[in-house]
């Protein structure tokens, strides 16, 4: 009894030594033709494999990746973007599901124009893009994501109503 009430101690302790996470990050393009198309692409994290996982794809790793980057590339146009994580050509809008996150990508008409007419918003606060290319960087820790930063955008103040 001694022996077995060991072994179920070393296997709970050994089981909560390894940190890992499995987000998996769904979400819904909108393309310019006004199509709904799901996606998914997340990010987990194996500790004891050693292994991290971007959308569908697993690399070995030595230890967990201090972050990743999504680029949002506008058109030239200022109509659409692309964003290749999430789809091979260009779309209209998205909305994005990601552990506790949310990141959504909307076109609103405002009496001050904003870059491309879009909104980005992080956890409902709300951004607009001043550059081209704008970076979603998202920072992990052991046991999921630490914070989300973006790169390339303003902070809506109310003032383009």
């Amino acid at each position: 009894m001694k022996l077995y009430s060991i072994l179920i101690a070393s296997l709970l302790f050994s089981s909560s030594a390894f940190a890992d996470f499995n987000l998996v990050g769904e979400g819904k393009i909108t393309y310019p033709t006004g199509i709904d198309k799901p996606f998914t692409f997340g990010f987990a994290w194996d500790e004891q494999n050693k292994k991290f996982k971007i959308g569908n794809k697993s690399y070995n790793m030595s230890s967990l990746p201090e972050s990743y980057s999504i680029a949002l590339t506008l058109s030239k146009d200022d109509e659409k973007v692309w964003v290749q994580e999430f789809n091979a050509g260009f779309i209209d809008s998205f909305e994005w599901q990601l552990g506790e996150q949310t990141i959504t990508l909307k076109k609103k008409k405002f009496k001050v124009p904003v870059k491309g007419d879009y909104v980005l918003s992080l956890n409902k606060t709300d951004y607009f893009l001043v550059k081209n290319n704008v970076s979603i960087q998202i920072k992990f820790k052991e046991d999921g994501i630490d914070n989300i930063k973006i790169d390339g955008v303003t902070k809506d103040m109310g003032a383009k109503k």
